[in-house]
C-alpha cells in the first residue's frame, strides 16, 4: 500500500505539510505585484477564479489575502495524492471541491468533472474557486477548455497567479512542482481577466496558458529562480 493511500498516516502527513508552509509562509520576504489593481475583486465578495500552475500548488495559500472577505474553496482531484493535498489545505483554510476538468467529456465525466463543474458554478455564486488548469496529470504548464468554460458560463473573472520562492525544492513529479524552504524570497504576480464574449473556450483556454506562463516567468524573474 502506498503511503499516501493510508488515511492515518496522510493524515499526519498533511497536518506536517500545513505547518511547514505556515513557517514557509510567515519567514518568505514577499514581493506582490499586481494586487493592487485586482484588489476589488478580492474584497468584493462575489465569484472569482484564481489560476495557478499545478506545480506551483504549494505556494498558492500565500496569495490569498489574511482579511479576505470572499470564501474560498480549492478544485481538487479525486487521486489519493488529492486526497492529500486537500486535507492539507483544508487545515490552511480552503476547503475542497473534489473532481477535476478534462478535455474530453468521457474522461472528465471519469474524473468527477461534471460534479465538479456544477459544484464549482455553485461555489462562484458565493466567492472564489481556486483551480489548477493543468492538473491532475497535465501536460504541464497547459489549460484546457474547462476552466474557460467555467469562467463563461459563471461570468466570474479570473486571476492569473505567479508564484515564485527561492531557495526551494524541485520535486520529480510529472510537474516538477515546487516546494518552499523557509527563510527565502517569494514572489506573487497578479493579473486579471474576464472571459471575452463570443469567444471559443478552446481559443481562450490558449491565450489564457500564453498569460499564466507569462505571470508565473515574471514571478521567477523577481526571486531569481531558474525556469526549467
Amino acid at each position: 500500500m502506498r503511503p499516501l493511500r493510508n488515511p492515518v498516516i496522510q493524515g499526519v502527513l498533511a497536518w506536517a505539510l500545513a505547518q511547514w508552509m505556515r513557517l514557509c509562509f510567515a519567514t518568505i520576504r514577499w514581493t506582490r505585484e499586481g494586487e493592487a489593481e485586482i484588489e476589488a475583486l478580492w474584497k468584493r465578495g462575489g465569484g472569482v477564479i484564481p489560476l495557478f500552475w499545478h506545480s506551483r500548488i504549494a505556494l498558492s495559500p500565500a496569495s490569498w489575502p489574511l482579511d479576505r472577505a470572499t470564501p474560498a474553496k480549492a478544485l481538487i482531484s479525486l487521486s489519493p495524492d488529492g486526497q492529500f493535498i486537500a486535507r492539507a489545505v483544508a487545515r490552511l483554510g480552503f476547503p475542497a471541491i473534489r473532481g477535476s476538468s478534462a478535455n474530453k467529456d468521457k474522461a472528465q465525466a471519469a474524473k468527477g468533472g461534471s460534479q465538479a463543474l456544477r459544484d464549482g458554478l455553485k461555489q462562484l455564486k458565493v466567492g472564489a474557486l481556486a483551480v489548477t488548469p493543468d492538473g491532475p496529470r497535465g501536460p504541464a504548464n497547459v489549460m484546457g477548455a474547462g476552466v474557460p468554460l467555467m469562467a463563461k458560463l459563471s461570468g466570474a473573472p479570473v486571476v492569473f497567479l505567479g508564484l515564485s520562492c527561492r531557495p526551494a525544492v524541485r520535486l520529480g513529479s510529472w510537474d516538477r512542482a515546487l516546494v518552499p524552504l523557509p527563510f527565502g524570497r517569494g514572489a506573487i504576480v497578479y493579473e486579471g481577466a474576464t472571459y471575452p464574449e463570443g469567444a471559443e473556450p478552446s481559443d481562450v483556454a490558449r491565450e489564457w496558458t500564453a498569460r499564466m506562463t507569462a505571470v508565473e516567468a515574471r514571478a521567477d524573474a523577481i526571486t531569481g529562480l531558474e525556469r526549467v
